[in-house]
């Protein structure tokens, strides 16, 4: 008779605590939601239970400029195409051109930041010095987790306004909260925006390539005595043609000169006559 009366007494007090434990929940929730009158919910309060964030690896953006002399521009550029096929790499940018001393070609390569190292390795074996070659690595991380962080903490206040608006009863409540929601909707595409940019510069790598030769005359060829006879008369011929075109050029005054003179020679004639 003892056992069964224990059992029973036993299974009203755990019946009781449950029933004590869903009243004090249920309580928590109540105080726990805010009342419509409350609509600044800060976005403060959720950045800040965000403040220990999760581990990420490490985010590192490795840019390369290089500038080198080549013996054939059309080699080296050959080259280079070799190694950005090699590596799954995409120029970005090419733009050539040349100067008084010299012919050159720019290039803007993007690489996956994981064949970056090799990339440079592979084409630097050509190269018998560089004029420049400097590699950085800037380390994001921080930035990047910070960002991310923020963003989520704007998402789930984006969730909880969501709900007051769902149970917002009057057109100024409604419209209130959604001016807030707009505004927080801007913040969280702005640090989408900040994140796939940084994630972009971190995956795939930048590197800038300078490479130049000097024309013929400039690297210490000589020329011959009737190619220095040809260029003296050209030479004497784009100065006629530069007097040519200023005499062009003022052809008003010259004119209006001329005229005078003539009408000032006349008038003394016929005094004197």
């Amino acid at each position: 008779m003892r056992t069964p009366f224990i059992l029973l007494f036993a299974a009203s007090l755990f019946i009781s605590c449950k029933d004590v434990d869903a009243t004090a929940d249920y309580k928590a929730d109540a105080i726990m939601m805010p009342e419509l009158k409350a609509k600044s919910v800060s976005s403060n309060n959720y950045e800040a239970a965000e403040a220990n964030p999760t581990q990420s690896e490490t985010k590192i953006i490795k840019t390369a400029d290089l500038r080198f002399q080549s013996s054939d521009l059309d080699t080296s550029y050959e080259n280079l195409k070799t190694g950005i096929t090699k590596y799954k790499a995409i120029i970005q940018n090419d733009e050539s051109g040349k100067t008084d001393e010299s012919v050159y070609r720019n290039l803007t390569i993007r690489i996956p930041s994981q064949n970056f190292d090799s990339f440079i390795s592979d084409i630097s074996k050509g190269v018998q010095h560089f004029d420049r070659k400097e590699i950085s690595q800037q380390d994001v991380t921080e930035e990047y987790v910070d960002t991310e962080s923020r963003m989520k903490s704007k998402k789930k206040l984006e969730e909880r306004y969501l709900q007051l608006l769902s149970k917002a009863s009057k057109v100024s409540e409604m419209l209130e909260i959604e001016k807030k929601l707009a505004e927080i909707r801007e913040e969280i595409e702005a640090k989408e925006g900040q994140l796939k940019y940084m994630q972009n510069r971190v995956s795939m790598s930048t590197v800038n390539i300078q490479m130049y030769t000097y024309n013929a005359s400039e690297s210490g060829a000589t020329v011959s005595y009737g190619g220095k006879i040809w260029n003296s008369i050209k030479e004497g011929f784009n100065g006629l043609s530069n007097f040519m075109l200023s005499i062009i050029s003022i052809w008003s005054f010259i004119l209006i000169f001329v005229g005078v003179f003539i009408f000032l020679k006349r008038r003394f004639f016929k005094k004197k006559g």
